[in-house]
């Protein structure tokens, strides 16, 4: 989850921008090309990684891909998420993104309406194409601690935070994800479906080094290929999900989910419709995507193949609450909430400090002299002295009219005799919630980041006035302990 803001945000990760019904076809058509283009194509996954602890055993996949519009056409089979077919019987317009095939929007609301719904009421997100990872063994938490910045070892048992997988030397962000801690010794993360193959071959390569100096029962690595994950989200999330816990021999006080609060995480079983829990517990994190309220549910398949359809199902029995949701609104939710999409706002061109992501690094891993992550050295000075960082993240504003989309130049207009290319646009659309107002994300010149500052953006070779201004552009909703 996919897919970043931080876990003093809370997630998640994923990804589009577009209306298929008219007239909201305009809205986001050209960046969700562009978008799903970058992220179709999965290459194969190197012998290495699958050396590692970790084999992947990817979703089926079907003997021919789809010909697409909105995606760039690949010679690699699409995979399917456990719950493809249940998309297909909901009439959802499927499109190829990160090496699957995935909904974008579905036949009973357009993109802009699921939008809307999700900041009212609840939807619900297939995000089964994330790569759930299980970390455990004596290694796990100074490992992470190696190749993230977080201070994983000061996490209580299932609490969350968000972080970043580090590139050695560079401190170039290899992905961003979700770290849990289980237990004292294991972990469970997420990352991006799009990064897949760069993940295993970084994470592999890494725990090869730390088995090859502390031997291979350091560390026990897995990737959960037989877990759908979803996400529920929305004002509404909490109340359709309630009624669904099994009661049956679990304290009231893990059962009752306004105990759970947003980071954190318990193991509940569900009650199916003819009266019986579900075949195993499923994971419940509070957090997501959206800046909603909100779940994120893995779902184990092992031996009951039919649970994520079941679940699905469930969550979405009353549909004056909750309905299905795809990639098109799943990414207009996250730019309003200020969230980024990894290979667009954040890549291994950026350190967290340049990415306005400073925060991820652990206050007790600022010490240049004891921190040991990947690329420390530069990430702790940049975050001593960020004018040393020639660009950062902000948020814009743009002008009516034409939005500035992925690539757009962002220019200096203070001399109107002498504008002055000074940065460019990452992510941009108009903004559902706030009635189609044109919000972006860019990277600008170090010094014209400041709050206020009015520079320009060129959209259709014509510059429109933007400012910068705080992120998010729609309040976040977490909930947190009164």
């Amino acid at each position: 989850m996919s897919s970043v803001r931080i876990l003093s945000r809370g997630v998640d990760l994923a990804t589009t921008r577009v209306a298929l019904h008219t007239p909201r076809a305009a809205i986001g058509s050209t960046l969700l090309r562009r978008e799903l283009s970058s992220a179709a194509t999965v290459r194969p996954t190197t012998s290495r990684a699958l050396r590692s602890n970790a084999p992947l055993a990817a979703p089926a996949s079907r003997s021919a891909p789809r010909a697409v519009r909105f995606a760039s056409t690949t010679s690699e089979p699409l995979s399917q998420t456990q719950l493809y077919d249940l998309h297909v019987e909901r009439g959802a317009k499927m499109v190829p993104f990160a090496g699957f095939d995935m909904p974008l929007v579905y036949a009973d609301m357009s993109h802009v309406e699921s939008h809307l719904w999700t900041r009212e009421k609840a939807s619900l997100f297939d995000v089964s194409h994330m790569v759930q990872h299980h970390l455990s063994g004596p290694g796990a938490a100074e490992l992470l601690k190696k190749i993230t910045p977080s201070s994983v070892d000061k996490l209580a048992p299932n609490t969350s935070t968000l972080s970043c997988l580090l590139e050695e030397g560079t401190g170039g962000m290899v992905d961003d994800c979700v770290i849990t801690r289980r237990t004292e010794d294991t972990f469970y993360f997420v990352t991006n479906a799009g990064r897949r193959t760069e993940d295993l071959e970084f994470l592999t390569a890494e725990i090869e080094a730390y088995q090859s100096k502390h031997g291979l029962d350091s560390i026990k690595w897995d990737i959960l290929s037989d877990r759908a994950l979803v996400a529920l989200q929305g004002p509404l999330a909490a109340s359709v999900l309630q009624p669904l816990i099994n009661t049956a021999n679990t304290p009231s006080s893990e059962t009752d989910l306004s105990t759970l609060y947003f980071g954190n995480c318990r193991e509940l079983y569900l009650t199916l419709p003819d009266g019986s829990a579900s075949a195993h517990p499923l994971l419940i994190s509070r957090t997501g995507y959206t800046g909603e309220d909100g779940f994120e549910i893995s779902i184990p398949t092992s031996g009951a193949p039919d649970l994520p359809k079941q679940v699905t199902e469930l969550l979405l029995a009353d549909s004056s609450k909750s309905r299905l949701a795809g990639l098109a609104a799943r990414d207009s939710l996250r730019l309003e909430a200020g969230m980024c999409l990894y290979g667009h706002d954040i890549s291994t061109a950026q350190t967290p400090p340049a990415a306005a992501l400073g925060w991820v690094v652990g206050r007790d891993r600022r010490d240049v002299a004891t921190a040991t992550f990947n690329g420390a050295s530069t990430i702790i000075s940049q975050i001593a002295s960020p004018k040393t960082i020639p660009q950062r993240r902000v948020g814009l504003t743009v002008e009516k009219g034409p939005p500035a989309r992925e690539g757009a130049t962002v220019v200096d207009i203070s001399d109107p005799t002498n504008i002055v290319e000074v940065g460019v646009v990452t992510s941009g659309l108009p903004s559902p919630s706030l009635d189609g107002t044109n919000i972006a994300m860019a990277y600008v010149k170090q010094g014209l980041h400041k709050k206020g500052t009015e520079l320009g953006v060129k959209v259709r070779n014509k510059v429109r006035k933007a400012t910068v201004g705080g992120m998010p552009w729609v309040e976040s909703k977490f909930h947190r302990p009164q």
